[in-house]
C-alpha cells in the first residue's frame, strides 16, 4: 500500500536530493506537497521553479508552530526529512547536534505519533573509514565510527532510533555519493561531475586530489557514485511498494568506481580527451578521507526495489549534456 496518497511533507524541499524528490514526486502527478527549507538563496529558488507544491514554509518557523501544537497544519500520508546541514567540513558540533539529530528525533517523534510515515536522510559518512563494514544491519551500527562531525551528527540519530525501537517503524536512507542536477547552490560540497565541468569550461582539465594511503594509486581512490534520478527512486520506493519496511538502507549503485573513471567520463561527456592532473588534499582532510565506499544494496533489493540503475557514463552524459550545458534545473 502507497503513503503517497494523502498529503505529503518534504523538508529540505528546495534543496539537492529534496527538489530532485518532489520534482519526482510531479512526475507521478503529485502535488499535495508541503515544503519546508532554510533561506531560499537564488539557486534554490531555481530548483523551486519549475516545480509544483501547495505551500512552502521556512523550516524554523514549522519546528515553532508543531511544538506549539502538534496538529497545526493537519494530517500527513508521508514525511521526507531531507532537510538538514550536508557540510562534511562543518566544525559548529553544536549546530549540528541540533539541527542533524534535534530536529530529526522531534520530526520522528510527531510523525510516529501521528502514525504518519517517516523516511528520513542518514549517510554514508556514518561508515568512516569502513573498517568496520558497509553493510546495513541494524545490529552493525554500535560499532562504526563516523570521520567527520557531520557524520557523528547523522550516526546519533540512528543509534537513538534504535534505542527507543524507532527502526522498524521509520526509514533511514544511508544516500552514498549522489550527484545531479540541482546541486548548484552546494558550493564546495558540489559533486565532482559539477565541479569538473566547471573547471574544465575554465582550464580544460580536472584536478583530483592525490592518494596518502600507498594501497591506492593517485585517482584510484573509489566511490559509489549514485546518479540524482536513481536517488529519488529508491526514496519514493520506500513510501511505494516498500511501504512496510522498516530499517537503515543503503541508497547506492552497488558498484564503487574510481575518481579517474569519474573524470574520464566527465571529458566524454563532452567529447574531450581526458586532461587530468593531481592536487594535494587539504591537510585538515587527509585524516578524515574515506578512500573506499561501496553500497551492499541486497537489503534494499529485498524490499522489492528491483529498478536497474543508469549506468555512471549514461548518468554523467544526461547531467552534463541536457543539464550543466543547458544550465537548467529538473522540470524546467
Amino acid at each position: 500500500m502507497s503513503t503517497l496518497d494523502g498529503r505529503i511533507l518534504v523538508t529540505g524541499g528546495a534543496g539537492f536530493i529534496g527538489s530532485a524528490l518532489i520534482w519526482a514526486l510531479n512526475q507521478r502527478g503529485l502535488t499535495n506537497i508541503m515544503v519546508t527549507d532554510v533561506g531560499l538563496t537564488d539557486d534554490k529558488r531555481r530548483n523551486f521553479a519549475p516545480l509544483k507544491f501547495s505551500e512552502y514554509l521556512e523550516a524554523a518557523d514549522f519546528r515553532a508552530r508543531i511544538a506549539q501544537n502538534p496538529d497545526a497544519f493537519g494530517p500527513f500520508s508521508t514525511v521526507f526529512h531531507l532537510g538538514a546541514c550536508s557540510s562534511t567540513t562543518e566544525k559548529n558540533f553544536t549546530y549540528l547536534l541540533d539541527n542533524n539529530f534535534a530536529v530529526t528525533k522531534e520530526l520522528a517523534a510527531w510523525s510516529l505519533a501521528r502514525n504518519t510515515r517517516f523516511i528520513y536522510a542518514s549517510s554514508a559518512a556514518t561508515y568512516g573509514d569502513g573498517s568496520q563494514g558497509m553493510d546495513d544491519r541494524d545490529d552493525n551500527l554500535a560499532r562504526l565510527k563516523p570521520l567527520n562531525l557531520y557524520g557523528e551528527s547523522k550516526h546519533l540519530f540512528d543509534l537513538h532510533a534504535q534505542k527507543a525501537g524507532w527502526l522498524p517503524r521509520i526509514v533511514g536512507l544511508k544516500y552514498f555519493n549522489v550527484f545531479g542536477p540541482n546541486e548548484d547552490h552546494k558550493g564546495d560540497m558540489r559533486s565532482l561531475v559539477n565541479k569538473a565541468y566547471q573547471q574544465i569550461l575554465t582550464t580544460g582539465e580536472v584536478g583530483l586530489f592525490k592518494s596518502y594511503k600507498p594501497e591506492y594509486k593517485d585517482g584510484e581512490q573509489k566511490r559509489d557514485f549514485l546518479y540524482v534520478k536513481d536517488a529519488v527512486e529508491m526514496t519514493l520506493h520506500f513510501a511505494e511498494k516498500g511501504s512496510r519496511a522498516g530499517g537503515l538502507y543503503n541508497l547506492g549503485s552497488g558498484e564503487a568506481q574510481t575518481w579517474v573513471t569519474l573524470a574520464t567520463a566527465i571529458f566524454a561527456s563532452l567529447g574531450r580527451k581526458p586532461a587530468i592532473r593531481f592536487i594535494d588534499m587539504p591537510a585538515e582532510l587527509q585524516g578524515k578521507y574515506q578512500y573506499f565506499t561501496q553500497a551492499d544494496i541486497t537489503k534494499l533489493r529485498s524490499t522489492g526495489y528491483h529498478r536497474p540503475m543508469m549506468p555512471l557514463d549514461a548518468a554523467v552524459a544526461d547531467y552534463v549534456r541536457n543539464y550543466l550545458v543547458p544550465a537548467k534545473t529538473l522540470g524546467a
